[in-house]
């Protein structure tokens, strides 16, 4: 488990960088926070399908190395890197031409949807720089380094905290873009991970190679990574489809509840990533364990993580229920804003730990070669509890009852995970 340190530096990384980008915009007014939080389906879509692949191409590699196979290491690392460009072509185009009615399905009109359209089309021209150095740092983590990754996110939100204000509010020579400004600082930020993640591959791991393989061979790559990283994917990408579901519910609310929501959602993912990171480790961990015959350390490795997670969990939920309504403060001065921030947190902290635990059973799944019971969880939570919940919730108590939904429906789901993967390891 000592990989987890410098990971959860890189997953706490990956969400300041979504952080400071909240904490700016929402200086631009209660409308702009809103046009940005109507994003975050499209935004979590396109970070879930990136580490559905990561999954897998992590999972066949990190069992690679575990075998002591280089050449096997380098062509599978080569060809996901190859596979990741396959996808941002499919994922860019349709996305570009659908801006509009997609987001006004999700509840945003007029104003709101014209500012959200100015952020996505800058946003969706960055995608290759977020999907490929994902892969990338993927396969640096199967290697056992868990550190270089980190750095080089850490790397990405220098960039992007020094940018940001510069182009969203027009300091000095540079333009006022407002929320093209965000957009923009991202892809300048992001196109930095994807030249050094390629570089360290090359040159210090030396996991690439410039052998053009026969379509049979690159078939066999892409087959083994997609056999992994498709049910991972459609894992990862449930939340962002029941997360497009509640931003339209909670649309009905206003343009405060839609900002709150994205503020409240936004910080979680900052308490959350020390749980994910420990979720991510479990990937090369397990596969590197199984290809050197050691099952014991992965029991005894989930074991430590099934603790963890239940202590953090349980901190975070008494320190936001201290803190949530000061948090809200300091995005956004709209006392609507500020109330309901403090709702969610305080609300949806009560399932942190075992959503944790859930996390932490699902990719444990998927390195042991069994994705499809990841997907079966995550569909369960989402389809079978989260939405139903969520509905229900709001018909009798409102937004209070949409956001109990989301707790309720990570404890159970987290209670049946690691029931089941502690049966199957």
């Amino acid at each position: 488990m000592k990989l987890t340190g410098p990971m959860m530096i890189g997953m706490i990384g990956m969400v300041i960088f979504n952080l400071v980008d909240t904490l700016y915009i929402g200086r631009l007014g209660t409308q702009a926070l809103a046009a940005m939080s109507f994003t975050l389906p499209v935004v979590l879509l396109q970070g879930s399908i990136s580490m559905g692949l990561g999954v897998g191409a992590s999972s066949v590699i990190s069992r690679a190395v575990g075998a002591g196979n280089h050449t096997l290491v380098k062509r599978l690392t080569t060809d996901s890197l190859f596979l990741s460009v396959l996808i941002v072509i499919v994922f860019v185009i349709p996305g570009l031409l659908t801006i509009e009615p997609l987001f006004r399905l999700l509840g945003a009109e007029g104003p709101l949807l014209q500012m959200v359209k100015q952020y996505m089309q800058i946003w969706y021209v960055g995608v290759p720089f977020v999907v490929i150095p994902m892969i990338g740092n993927g396969a640096i983590r199967a290697a056992g380094n868990t550190l270089i990754p980190s750095i080089i996110m850490l790397t990405s939100i220098v960039v992007n905290i020094v940018l940001d204000p510069l182009l969203i509010f027009g300091i000095g020579p540079f333009p006022r873009m407002e929320l093209a400004g965000a957009a923009l600082a991202t892809v300048f930020a992001r196109s930095t991970t994807l030249v050094v993640s390629l570089l360290v591959l090359r040159f210090r791991f030396d996991m690439l190679t410039a052998h053009i393989p026969s379509w049979r061979a690159l078939r066999s790559s892409w087959g083994s990574v997609l056999y992994i990283g498709l049910p991972a994917a459609l894992t990862q990408v449930i939340r962002p489809f029941s997360m497009a579901v509640i931003t339209r519910m909670v649309a009905g609310y206003g343009a405060a509840a839609v900002a709150a929501l994205g503020v409240g959602t936004r910080v979680e993912m900052f308490i959350m990533a020390p749980l994910m990171a420990l979720a991510a480790v479990m990937i090369p961990f397990t596969g590197q364990n199984l290809g050197a015959g050691r099952p014991d350390r992965v029991k005894s490795g989930l074991s430590f993580g099934f603790r963890f997670n239940l202590i953090l969990g349980t901190a975070a939920f008494f320190l936001l229920l201290i803190t949530g309504r000061w948090i809200g403060k300091i995005f956004n001065p709209d006392p609507e804003v500020v109330r309901i921030v403090g709702l969610y947190l305080v609300i949806v902290s009560a399932g942190y730990g075992l959503q944790g635990v859930l996390q932490l059973s699902t990719n444990t799944f998927s390195a042991l070669g069994k994705p499809y019971r990841s997907a079966a969880l995550n569909l369960l939570r989402m389809f079978g509890l989260y939405i139903p919940l969520a509905l229900l919730g709001s018909r009798l108590f409102g937004l209070p009852g949409i956001f109990t939904g989301a707790s309720l429906s990570a404890i159970i789901a987290g209670i049946l995970g690691a029931w089941w993967v502690k049966r199957s390891v």
